[in-house]
C-alpha cells in the first residue's frame, strides 16, 4: 500500500442511513464512548436504589412497614426457623391464636360476651388436671361454669348465650384427641367448635398451657405408667392422618406397662415420655410428623423441634410453670383480666421428689440426657415467665395489695389444690371424643 494512502480517512458506518468520515484514532475513541456512558448509567441506578431503600426504611411508618404481631415473636429465640434445616410449611407458620404481644395492651380484655375462646393444651403430668379444675370451678365469672360431677364435665357458656368460651378437658372433653398437642389442636379446634355449635363463627383463640421441671415430670409419668396408665386413646394426628404403628411403636406388649422398672422405662428408645413437652409444643409437620421425632430422630430434627416449641410457647397468650404457682396465677389474672376466687397452692414436696432423691447420680444423668430438649425449653420458659411477671408487676399500681390478697375475690368454701401426683381423675385408658 502506498504511504499516502495510509493517511487517508477511514470511512465508518454509524447507522444504516449515513456514515461519518473520521481519522482512525478518533474512531477508537468514538467506539469506547457508549460503554463508558453505560457504566455511568448503571452506577447511578445502583446508587439511586440504595438511597431509596435506606430512605424508605427510615421514613416509612411502623404501621405500614412493620410486620404484623402474628409474624413476630416477642422474645428472641436461640434458634430461628431461618436457621433450621428445611423450609417450614406455610400453614404451620400461621399463628393459630392471639399472641402474648397482642393481649399485652391496656385496652385488652378477654371478651366472654363476644367470640373469644381459651384453648388449654394439657401436657401430661404438669399439673394440668388441677389447673383444668381451677378454670371450670374457681374463676370469678358472671355466669360460672355449670359442673356435673357425675359426668366430670362442666358447661362453660357465655353470659348471654350457650356458646363455649373454654376448650379444655373438663369443658368439652377430649374433642381433638386424648391430650392433644399443638399440632393436633391447631388443626382441630375451629372445626370441632363449629360442629358443636352448629355454625361457623369467626373466633379469637387464646392458647394456654403449663410446663413442669422435666426430670420431675418424667418421673411422675413413669410412676403413672407403672400403675397401669397407657393413654392408648391418643391419636397422634399430624398433616391429616394418624401416626402409624411403625412411626409410634409401643414400648410394651399386652394391655399396659404395669409394674415396669425405671430401667426398662428409660430403655425404650421411642418412649413418648422423652422430651414430651418439647414435642407437644412444636409444629411436628416441620420434621415429617412422628416419622422424624421418634424412629428417625436426628440432631437436625431436634434443633427444629426445640426452635419450634420455643417459638410457639413465646407466642402463646399464656403459660404457667408448675413450680411457681403464685406467679403463674398472677400472670394469668393480669393477662386475661380474670380473677380466681381461690389461691393456687404450692406443693414443694411430691412423690416424684421423693423418687428423685432415691435415684443414683447415674440414673439422674440418664434421665436428663433423655430429656435434654425439655430441659432447655424449661429454662427458656422460666426466663420468659419471670420477664413477663416483672413487666406486669411494673404496670400494676396495686401490685403489693394484689400479691398479698391473690385469690381473695370472694369467700369460697374449699380450695382446689394442685396435687401434681394425684391421678384420681386420670383413668388408665380414656376415650378420645365426646367423653
Amino acid at each position: 500500500m502506498h504511504p499516502t494512502e495510509m493517511q487517508k480517512s477511514v470511512s465508518v458506518q454509524v447507522d444504516s442511513d449515513f456514515a461519518l468520515l473520521l481519522p482512525s484514532g478518533a474512531y477508537e475513541i468514538k467506539k469506547m464512548e457508549p460503554r463508558s456512558k453505560l457504566r455511568k448509567v448503571i452506577l447511578f441506578c445502583l446508587l439511586l436504589s440504595l438511597f431509596g431503600m435506606v430512605a424508605f426504611g427510615y421514613f416509612c411508618p411502623d404501621q405500614v412497614c412493620a410486620l404484623s404481631p402474628r409474624d413476630r415473636v416477642s422474645e428472641s429465640l436461640a434458634l430461628s426457623y431461618a436457621e433450621a434445616p428445611g423450609r417450614p410449611l406455610p400453614d404451620v407458620m400461621a399463628q393459630p391464636g392471639l399472641s402474648y404481644d397482642e393481649v399485652l395492651h391496656d385496652d385488652f380484655r378477654f371478651d366472654l360476651n363476644a367470640h373469644d375462646v381459651m384453648v388449654f393444651l394439657h401436657i401430661q403430668k404438669t399439673g394440668g388436671t388441677s389447673f383444668g379444675r381451677h378454670l371450670v370451678m374457681d374463676l370469678d365469672l358472671k355466669r360460672p361454669c355449670n359442673c356435673q360431677r357425675a359426668r366430670k364435665r362442666c358447661h362453660c357458656f357465655r353470659p348471654h348465650s350457650n356458646e363455649i368460651w373454654l376448650f379444655s378437658r373438663y369443658s368439652t372433653g377430649w374433642k381433638c384427641g386424648l391430650h392433644a398437642d399443638f399440632t393436633e389442636l391447631t388443626a382441630c379446634v375451629g372445626g370441632e367448635l363449629d360442629r358443636h355449635e352448629g355454625s361457623a363463627v369467626h373466633r379469637r383463640y387464646f392458647y394456654i398451657t403449663l410446663l413442669r421441671e422435666p426430670v420431675a415430670r418424667y418421673l411422675s409419668e413413669y410412676r403413672h405408667v407403672k400403675r397401669g396408665a397407657t393413654w392408648k386413646g391418643s391419636r397422634h394426628w399430624c398433616q391429616g392422618r394418624t401416626a402409624t404403628a411403625g412411626e409410634v411403636p409401643p414400648c410394651y406388649t399386652g394391655e399396659s406397662w404395669r409394674g415396669v422398672t425405671l430401667e426398662d422405662f428409660a430403655s425404650c428408645p421411642w418412649n413418648l415420655a422423652n422430651n414430651r413437652q418439647t414435642r407437644m409444643l412444636a409444629d411436628l409437620a416441620l420434621v415429617g410428623c412422628y416419622n422424624g421425632t421418634l424412629r428417625h430422630r436426628s440432631a437436625d430434627s431436634d434443633r427444629v423441634l426445640l426452635a419450634s416449641a420455643k417459638r410457639n410457647l413465646a407466642a402463646m397468650a399464656y403459660f404457667g410453670l408448675t413450680e411457681f404457682q403464685k406467679i403463674s396465677q398472677y400472670v394469668f389474672e393480669e393477662t386475661f383480666n380474670l380473677r380466681f376466687a381461690v389461691p393456687f397452692t404450692q406443693h414443694n414436696a411430691t412423690v416424684s421428689g421423693a423418687t428423685l432423691a432415691a435415684l443414683s447420680p447415674a440414673q439422674v444423668t440418664r434421665i436428663r440426657r433423655l430429656n435434654s430438649l425439655d430441659l432447655e425449653l424449661y429454662e427458656f420458659a422460666k426466663n420468659l415467665m419471670f420477664k413477663r411477671f416483672e413487666t406486669l408487676k411494673k404496670r400494676d399500681s396495686d401490685f403489693e395489695f394484689r400479691w398479698r390478697h391473690l385469690g381473695e375475690v370472694a369467700p369460697r368454701s374449699g380450695v382446689t389444690e394442685f396435687d401434681w401426683d394425684s391421678n384420681l381423675e386420670d383413668a388408665t385408658t380414656e376415650k378420645t371424643r365426646g367423653k
